[in-house]
Formats: structure tokens, C-alpha cells, sequence
């Protein structure tokens, strides 16, 4: 017996970055589904926006200095999206044992740590935060030097799966200014756009609202089991052409 094959949709999508224009035809399972099916799309996405941006900067004699072993940006507050949080904490109950059991218990420590600095509190209210206070926890966070639960020798061991906001992370100086709390003198590839917030509006289209919702990557195991339903699915094509409608309308230099 001959499997049935999913009909597919072929979406044409176009977006233009300064002087450059990125066309393509994606293609999308032709029925209802939840946003985390889009995923994968969603990362192909950014990761050809950053390479754009990375060829970008290059000519203009800038050599983006990330490499593997240079942790200090894993030490960060990492605000991912809900949609993401969930996915996470799906790719750890898939992991293995003894695998899933070590990940699971680097959360629970990075948790309390949180609660022996005070932060979790502060974490709790995030949705209430003005920008300065925003920066002021990131600072904070980062004086903590709490390593991502999936930091294995100063690198990410999901870098397939690894978030949104962490692929838009990069930076032209030395890596060793990452690690200082000031970050003074770190210069970042600035994105010309941000699919990390396109996908956060995706992910909360209906909710009226101008705040972003998002999750410390820290939190995500607990998010993810307190919060288990995804917003309803859509048509598949539906939810790319939205996408880039996101992105078209983020101003210049989001």
C-alpha cells in the first residue's frame, strides 16, 4: 500500500532589505497547522537573512568573530518565543536517557539560581516592563554568568535547533569582550530586520495588544508544562504570508 502524500502549497514570497530583494517559492503542507510545523521554515528564513548580512558585512571589511568555545553570549537573558518554548520542551523529552535526565537537572540549577539572586520574581513580571527595565534585568542576568542549560564546552549543543534571537546574534569585536559585564566595546552585525519578532507576533496574532509576549530561554521546561496548548492552526500558507507581512512592516534596522 502506497502512502498518502500530503498535498502541498507553493507560496511565492518576496521581501527587500535596502537594496537587496529575497524571492521565493516555499512550499507548505496544503491544510491547517500549528505554528511550531512552521519552524523549520521559519529558521531557513532567518538563517538566509543573517547569511545575506553576514556577506554584508564582510565587504565591508567586517569578519564576524563567533566560533565555536566562545560562550559569554549563552550566559545572557534570552528571550525566545512562546512558540519556541514549547518546542523546547519538546526536543528535551525526545532527548535520551541519560541526556534528557542531565538537561533537565542544568535547568533546575539555573532555576535556582535564579532564586538565589532574586530574579525569578522579576522574570514573573516581565510582561509589565518598560524598556529600561528590560535592560536593567539583562544586565543583571548576565552578572549572574548563568550558562544555557544546553551549553556543552562553551558551545550550543542544539545549534540545529538553537532559537531565532540566538542566530541574530553576532558580533565583528573580539570575543573576549563579550564576556565583561558592560560589554563595552562589543560591536553587533546590526539585522536589518528581526524574524525572532515577526515570529513572537505571529505566535500572538489576535491579542490586541503592543507587548511582545516572550520566555527566558532559562524558563522554557517550566513554561512549556504550565502552558502545553498551542494557539489554534492555521492554513499553512496563511501563516508564511503572514510571516513576511511581519517582517515587511518592521521599520528599517528593527
Amino acid at each position: 500500500m502506497t502512502a498518502e502524500r500530503t498535498p502541498m502549497a507553493t507560496v511565492a514570497v518576496e521581501l527587500t532589505i535596502g537594496d537587496r530583494r529575497m524571492q521565493a517559492n516555499l512550499s507548505v503542507p496544503d491544510r491547517l497547522m500549528h505554528l511550531s510545523e512552521l519552524l523549520p521554515i521559519v529558521q531557513r528564513v532567518s538563517n538566509a537573512i543573517v547569511d545575506a548580512e553576514v556577506a554584508t558585512t564582510a565587504a565591508e571589511g567586517r569578519q564576524v568573530s563567533c566560533r565555536m568555545g566562545c560562550g559569554a553570549c549563552c550566559r545572557q537573558l534570552v528571550p525566545i518565543t512562546e512558540v519556541e518554548a514549547r518546542g523546547i520542551g519538546r526536543l528535551v523529552a525526545d532527548m535520551s536517557e541519560p541526556k534528557r535526565g542531565e538537561i533537565r537537572a542544568r535547568f533546575a540549577a539555573a532555576c535556582a539560581r535564579l532564586d538565589t539572586a532574586g530574579l525569578s520574581e522579576r522574570l514573573a513580571a516581565r510582561y509589565g516592563w518598560t524598556t529600561t527595565e528590560f535592560r536593567e534585568a539583562v544586565k543583571d542576568y548576565f552578572r549572574q554568568r548563568i550558562p544555557c542549560p544546553f551549553l556543552e564546552d562553551e558551545s550550543c549543543s542544539i545549534h540545529v535547533d538553537r532559537p531565532v534571537v540566538c542566530r541574530e546574534y553576532l558580533v565583528t569585536s573580539p570575543a573576549e569582550l563579550c564576556a565583561l559585564d558592560d560589554h563595552q566595546g562589543v560591536e553587533k552585525v546590526d539585522m536589518p530586520v528581526r524574524v525572532s519578532t515577526a515570529l513572537a507576533h505571529l505566535d500572538q496574532p489576535q491579542s490586541g495588544s503592543q507587548y511582545v509576549r516572550w520566555v527566558p530561554l532559562v524558563l522554557a521546561l517550566e513554561w512549556a508544562e504550565a502552558h502545553p496548548d498551542e494557539p489554534p492552526p492555521r492554513p499553512g500558507a496563511e501563516l508564511v504570508a503572514e510571516l513576511f507581512n511581519q517582517l515587511r512592516s518592521q521599520p528599517a534596522g528593527a
